[in-house]
């Protein structure tokens, strides 16, 4: 039995979403964040030497970071689905928004939502280069969705799975508003559609409204 552990609103939801999408057959266990600082509790943390979210346990396997999850469970349970092979139309596209969405979305949201915390001033030299950035990064990520309607191409694929969090329920730590970006906005929505996205919520966090629209209510 695959067994997820969620922290509550974190980037294990898409992890949750995953397995909905495959309709694998797992055991959702959810942990609440702390109420003094919003960080994991000590049980969450004692389950893997990093103490971050996502972890899965598969018998005696424990593993952590949400890419690492997803490439295990789409090449171990997925059957090739929601990936897009070697040799495929837009096997290059796949590959580079998978990794897109960690390895340079999420970091300059976090990287932002920290140098504001330092000097949010006009000043802050470091911190306007971050916004600078953070909108090159958008714009990127603007453009390509005016040209297909998911990030590999026509079908959706696990570099949605792995984009979203970046683009919803991180603008619970990070607010910014999305309506420079009307084709993020309208690609959320064919998200929101998605039966397997609303039930994967719903299981994770089912107190919270996907954040979908432009600006975080």
């Amino acid at each position: 039995m695959l067994t997820l552990h969620h922290l509550g609103r974190s980037q294990s939801e898409r992890i949750v979403w995953l397995c909905e999408e495959l309709g694998l057959d797992y055991e959702l266990k959810r942990y609440p964040r702390r109420t003094d600082n919003r960080l994991a509790p000590p049980e969450y943390k004692a389950l893997h030497p990093m103490g971050t979210a996502p972890i899965l346990t598969d018998g005696d396997l424990v593993l952590g970071e949400s890419g690492a999850i997803c490439e295990y469970l789409l090449q171990t349970h997925g059957d090739g689905r929601l990936v897009v092979k070697r040799g495929e139309p837009g096997f290059a596209d796949y590959l580079y928004w998978f990794h897109f969405a960690n390895g340079t979305l999420q970091p300059v949201v976090l990287q932002v939502r920290y140098l504001e915390r330092v000097d949010p001033s006009d000043k802050n030299a470091v911190l306007q280069a971050a916004r600078e950035r953070f909108n090159r990064v958008f714009s990127t990520l603007e453009k390509r969705l005016g040209e297909a309607p998911y990030l590999a191409g026509k079908e959706f694929t696990a570099a949605d799975i792995m984009t979203v969090f970046s683009l919803t329920t991180m603008r619970l730590f990070k607010p910014y508003d999305l309506s420079p970006w009307p084709n993020i906005l309208a690609y959320l929505q064919r998200i929101g559609a998605r039966p397997a996205y609303r039930q994967a919520m719903q299981k994770a966090d089912p107190d919270l409204t996907p954040l979908l629209g432009a600006i975080p209510e």
